[in-house]
């Protein structure tokens, strides 16, 4: 899951993977990452996770429990995983995509073409900083496995909290700090000796799935990512761990 979505920064510097480049490097080097991935980007996440991504993703749709007719706006979601869920979840539901890379959201696009899905889903390229989208505008907004490629995850929370009505709901599903000792070393010793193998001999990419490794790490864990939401205005926060915390849903309201 290396889902995406590039923001933008002017000054400073910021984390890419291990690296510390300038903030305003940041959103082009993310953006070639998927350019590089786009195409073999679904099939990577089936083999890395052996399939467990999918179960991830629909325990994300069962705690938003989309009602009918209600709007989704799902950032870095470019291959579509989360807003097709959503439109089948309940009659009248709609969604907006949002990505920065024009890659992943052509790549999205055709798969729902594909799939029979045409206006249900409206595919928007965009910058999670700064949503070409109307305030309380949505009724829930998603991101998965993206929020860790921001370039300030303050702002990407800002805005994601600006563009929901009032009593909508935010849901992040991200990698997260394993809470279970013997899994948590099983766990490192295959992200970084297995993990960039396979991006080099099925994508043909070693170095993009290195920086997932290293920006997983250097994610904040549960606890601190949970009080970054509530310092974005979110209220009622909370996080449930998957996998013993491989993976995390963290919760917010827009009360």
């Amino acid at each position: 899951m290396l889902q995406h979505m590039v923001e933008g920064g002017t000054s400073g510097t910021v984390d890419f993977g291990y690296r510390k480049v300038a903030a305003s490097e940041k959103p082009h080097l993310v953006r070639g990452v998927f350019q590089s991935v786009s195409r073999r980007y679904d099939l990577m996440n089936d083999l890395m996770s052996g399939g467990i991504h999918r179960l991830w993703k629909a325990a994300l749709i069962d705690k938003l429990a989309p009602r009918p007719g209600q709007i989704l706006v799902d950032l870095a979601g470019g291959t579509g995983d989360i807003a097709l869920r959503f439109v089948a979840s309940a009659p009248g539901c709609r969604a907006i995509v949002c990505d920065l890379s024009p890659s992943m959201v052509e790549t999205g696009r055709d798969r729902a073409i594909d799939r029979g899905v045409l206006g249900e889903i409206q595919w928007l390229v965009g910058d999670a900083e700064a949503l070409p989208l109307a305030s309380m505008s949505a009724d829930s907004c998603t991101i998965a496995f993206g929020l860790r490629n921001v370039t300030h995850i303050e702002r990407a929370l800002a805005e994601a909290r600006r563009i929901l009505k009032p009593g909508g709901r935010f849901l992040c599903l991200e990698f997260s700090r394993v809470v279970l000792p013997l899994l948590s070393e099983a766990y490192d010793l295959y992200s970084f000796a297995v993990l960039p193998l396979l991006g080099r001999i099925v994508a043909g990419d070693r170095e993009s799935y290195q920086y997932l490794v290293e920006s997983i790490r250097r994610f904040p864990p549960q606890e601190e990512l949970a009080g970054l939401l509530r310092a974005a205005g979110f209220e009622q926060v909370a996080f449930r761990n998957l996998s013993g915390g491989i993976a995390a849903i963290h919760s917010g309201w827009r009360l």
